[in-house]
């Protein structure tokens, strides 16, 4: 752990406590473990469950971890726990990650979608407001929806003017589609406790900075269905499609993969998040996006290129029908619509924290499928040859 470390203005970073709300997900694992091994702040790390953050938490008897009185875990739902508050309380910063943030649910869970992203982040705000306690709340790209170049002709020259289609923080209206699309459920929760979070700032003196990522990729993301996590379930795309490259099954291409989409690599963003932590003067009252503009590509040219990096990190030949397509209706069932693009505008970010992100799609795709294969193919290979019961 560096010592004699200084902020943006070269000032010196005193040691916080700080309330990680979700601090066993995918971000939040890799948060914990970035605080740990660079930072003196100490993490009061709250969620249901550890397993991604169980190396943080278990002594290892070497006297390796020097951050074992640093972190501290707290199995708690924050639906219904009165102790939430007290471990607010005790923090100087609330980092709020809880979030249902699986496109698979917002069709199937609309109500869970809205509650846990907007009627269970409410006391979150509400402690940290009354209590006097900063905030970077987690929100989501989906705020944004569609973007106004979708609604052009389909020849129109401006559709490849970046006015129509690059998103930005204080400018880019949030575009969702008709009630009856219930896959909006979740941008409309996210979009209105962001509402509230300002509000709160404006009105009652609220320290908030409000993140929006956009497609955070790498170990650790998400499951793989039927070995760490439902059989049934539908992970987020890159799980998606890592499952099936696993099991050697075509990948399933929704409306044909033609959503555009760029994705950044999750140690590019945390980069970021330490910076917010760290800069509040820099972050407070701020949104920004985190993304990676320069790894834009379709779904569909997304999956061509897992494909073939995980024939590089796997040794294994590609099937000889690596995807196929089917409906948005068949995939997610009735009621899914989806935002043709989404590609961050990082002025913002970069004017306040001097941050740009670092590494390219190929790269992340390379050290996240290398994961993948790691930690998930022998698994597969026996879930696979278990004799079926006649």
């Amino acid at each position: 752990m560096a010592s004699g470390r200084v902020d943006l203005d070269g000032n010196p970073i005193k040691p916080i406590t700080i309330c990680m709300i979700g601090a066993g997900g995918f971000i939040g694992s890799h948060l914990c473990e970035k605080l740990m091994n660079e930072t003196p702040h100490r993490v009061l790390a709250v969620d249901v469950y550890n397993d991604k953050i169980k190396q943080l938490l278990e002594p290892s008897g070497s006297g390796e971890l020097s951050w074992a009185d640093r972190i501290q875990f707290h199995r708690l739902n924050i639906k219904n726990d009165s102790r939430l508050e007290g471990l607010i309380k005790m923090a100087d910063l609330t980092i709020n990650l809880a979030a249902i943030c699986t496109p698979a649910d917002y069709n199937t869970r609309p109500l869970d979608t809205i509650y846990s992203n907007f009627i269970d982040a409410l006391p979150v705000v509400k402690y940290c407001s009354e209590n006097s306690k900063r905030l970077i709340h987690f929100s989501t790209c989906e705020v944004y929806g569609k973007t106004i170049g979708c609604f052009l002709p389909k020849d129109s020259p401006l559709r490849q003017d970046p006015a129509y289609y690059v998103l930005k923080e204080d400018a880019s209206p949030c575009i969702f589609g008709p009630i009856e699309k219930q896959r909006w459920s979740y941008a409309c929760a996210k979009q209105l406790i962001e509402r509230l979070i300002y509000a709160e700032g404006a009105e009652n003196g609220l320290e908030f900075t409000i993140v929006r990522p956009f497609n955070w990729i790498g170990p650790r993301m998400d499951f793989i269905p039927g070995i760490d996590g439902p059989s049934e379930g539908v992970p987020r795309v890159l799980a998606c499609f890592s499952n099936n490259l696993l099991r050697r099954e075509p990948l399933k291409l929704v409306d044909g993969g033609q959503s555009q989409r760029t994705f950044i690599y999750i140690k590019d963003a945390i980069e970021a998040v330490l910076l917010m932590i760290e800069n509040p003067a820099r972050a407070n009252g701020q949104i920004f996006n985190v993304g990676n503009p320069n790894n834009e590509v379709t779904v569909r040219q997304l999956a061509e290129m897992m494909t073939q990096v995980y024939s590089k990190v796997s040794g294994e030949s590609s099937i000889e029908t690596p995807s196929v397509d089917v409906s948005s209706k068949e995939f997610y069932g009735e009621g899914y619509d989806d935002s043709d693009k989404r590609i961050p505008d990082m002025t913002i970010i970069n004017r306040q924290l001097g941050w740009n992100p670092k590494t390219s799609l190929w790269d992340l795709l390379e050290s996240t499928l290398t994961y993948q294969h790691r930690t998930y193919a022998e698994a597969i290979k026996k879930a696979i040859s278990k004799p079926v019961a006649s």
